[in-house]
């Protein structure tokens, strides 16, 4: 699977099966993407390497640790890595992604505008257990 930014500068593969997408909810998604929820994925560091770009990648961080890459050229939400083993993909980057939404999470923080459909997992926060989620995302799933 490959990806890009708006302008192309930044792009990246992902290999092995179609990780599966989550709705986030919270607070510093909606205002990262201007919408009620960002859909991402998360996948294995070992799944992801960058293609082109890396140099174009600047980063904001919160004290929180909350941190959001971007393009330099054109603003476009980034991948991003986390705790060393984790890669964080904007979905939309994804070209011809073929898989489903499977987890709506921080479900407490939605605007009142937005009506989630409701998924196989559903979450008022984050969830407890960061790694068995994201093995969860990982799951070949049977279309």
């Amino acid at each position: 699977m490959i990806g890009a930014c708006n302008c192309g500068s930044v792009s990246f593969e992902i290999t092995g099966s179609p990780p599966s997408v989550y709705h986030c909810y919270c607070t510093l998604c909606q205002k990262q993407g201007g919408t009620a929820s960002n859909a991402g994925t998360i996948v294995y560091i070992d799944r992801f390497r960058w293609v082109s770009g890396e140099s174009c990648i600047e980063e904001w961080r919160k004290d929180t640790g909350f941190s959001s890459h971007f393009c330099n050229v054109c603003g476009s939400p980034v991948p991003n890595i986390f705790k060393s083993q984790y890669v964080w993909i904007p979905v939309g980057l994804v070209e011809n992604l073929n898989t489903q939404a499977v987890a709506n999470i921080w479900l407490g923080s939605k605007p009142a505008w937005a009506i989630p459909v409701q998924l196989e997992r559903n979450y008022d926060s984050a969830p407890e257990d960061l790694a068995e989620f994201i093995q969860y995302l990982n799951l070949e799933k049977i279309a």
